[in-house]
């Protein structure tokens, strides 16, 4: 077999989305974990860029002393992660075909997506992640007004109109984290692996969701919940969860497109 594998795949046609089941997760999960041993050096890599994001974030935060406004912002933050595992999909790629991995080959098929589709797919998220700060912030601004935000900030969140307030956001947060879920949970990996358009790469995700849609919320709630853990510990646990749910994604790609 070569020792490489093509950046660019031929062009071919979608296969129909497979049914799951909810006993498929825990196997997904091993999965990942499984390559995550395989090749560690590569996860702890790819996910430092996640976490000295992160970190860089909630400096320049509290340098700024707005470090309330990090709270919307790492709540967002995952949105981030279906981007930052783009390398992950292709270390799984490389396990699963049996083709040696070296980081020349794995970095070179990153870089080369600069040329495709994955761009675009990240400049939709990249909108979602701002389009949520704003709707963070003006949320904030229609409970509170435009009352700095103080020390004294947790007793306003904790007060009858905070409490509104973060059950209003909570809402909204939830319903754009599911659209957004829908729309990359598979078409990250989709665009990497085969020469199909950004908008295709979507509107497939979107049918692999509908058809499979218990799996696929109980994903999106153990994925959630996973990097919501990993985060706790100044982001510390990424280094674990999120190769492991990166190669898991791509099994689950696989799974539901075989």
């Amino acid at each position: 077999m070569s020792d490489n594998i093509s950046t660019v795949a031929p062009p071919s046609v979608i296969p129909e989305p497979r049914v799951i089941s909810t006993r498929d997760i825990p196997d997904l999960l091993r999965a990942g974990l499984h390559d995550f041993k395989r090749a560690p050096a590569f996860g702890l890599v790819f996910s430092s860029v996640y976490v000295l994001g992160g970190l860089v974030l909630y400096a320049v935060f509290m340098a700024s002393g707005q470090s309330w406004w990090f709270i919307p912002v790492a709540v967002g933050f995952p949105l981030l992660a279906p981007f930052a595992a783009t390398g992950l999909y292709d270390v799984s790629r490389r396990l699963e075909a049996g083709v040696a991995l070296d980081w020349s080959a794995i970095l070179g098929c990153v870089f080369a997506q600069k040329d495709r589709q994955v761009p675009s797919m990240a400049m939709v998220i990249m909108l979602a992640f701002m389009f949520w700060v704003f709707v963070a912030h003006t949320t904030f601004a229609l409970f509170f007004g435009l009352q700095p935000i103080t020390s004294s900030t947790a007793d306003m969140l904790l007060s009858s109109t905070g409490l509104t307030m973060l059950a209003v956001g909570g809402i909204i947060g939830g319903a754009m984290a599911a659209v957004m879920f829908a729309l990359t949970v598979v078409s990250l990996p989709l665009l990497l692996d085969r020469e199909v358009d950004f908008i295709t790469a979507m509107i497939t995700s979107v049918r692999v969701v509908t058809l499979n849609p218990v799996p696929m919320a109980l994903w999106a709630l153990t994925i959630a919940a996973l990097l919501f853990v990993a985060m706790l510990p100044a982001f510390l646990g990424l280094f674990l969860v999120l190769p492991v749910l990166g190669h898991a994604s791509w099994h689950l790609y696989r799974r539901v497109l075989p």
